[in-house]
C-alpha cells in the first residue's frame, strides 16, 4: 500500500487546514501523526475501515476531524483552530489489520508527510 499525504501549508494561528492522505488500495484502520522538530513521533487521530469509529488525542480534540472516503481510498484531517504548537510534519499511516491504534508501531504503512507551520 502506497500512501500519499497533501495539503500541508503556512497558515496563522486560528486557521484552517485540511489534510488528505490518498492509498493506492482500500485499507484498514488509518491514522495520522505528527512530528515537531526535536520531538518524538505524536499520534493525532485514526479511523476505523469503515469510517464509523474514530480516536484522538487529547491535545486535537474538539479541533481535529478525521474522516475517509472509501470510495476514492482517501483519509482526511480538517484541522481548525490551528496554534504554533500545531506546527510539525504530520505523516498518515494504514494497518493490514483491523482495530484503531495510538501507537505508531502498530502501523504497517507510512506516507511520506506534509509540512504544517502555524504562525503567531
Amino acid at each position: 500500500v502506497q500512501l500519499q499525504a497533501s495539503g500541508g501549508g503556512l497558515v496563522q494561528a486560528g486557521g484552517s487546514l485540511r489534510l488528505s492522505c490518498a492509498a493506492s488500495e482500500r485499507t484498514f484502520s488509518m491514522g495520522w501523526f505528527r512530528q515537531a522538530p526535536g520531538k518524538e513521533r505524536e499520534f493525532v487521530a485514526a479511523i476505523s475501515g469503515f469510517g464509523g469509529s474514530t480516536i484522538y488525542a487529547d491535545s486535537v480534540k474538539g479541533r481535529f476531524t478525521i474522516s475517509r472516503d472509501n470510495a476514492k481510498n482517501t483519509v482526511y484531517l480538517q484541522i481548525n483552530s490551528l496554534k504554533p504548537e500545531d506546527t510539525a510534519v504530520y505523516y498518515c499511516a494504514a494497518k493490514r489489520v483491523c482495530g484503531m491504534s495510538r501507537t505508531w508501531e502498530e502501523y504497517d504503512y507510512w506516507g511520506q508527510g506534509t509540512q504544517v507551520t502555524v504562525s503567531s
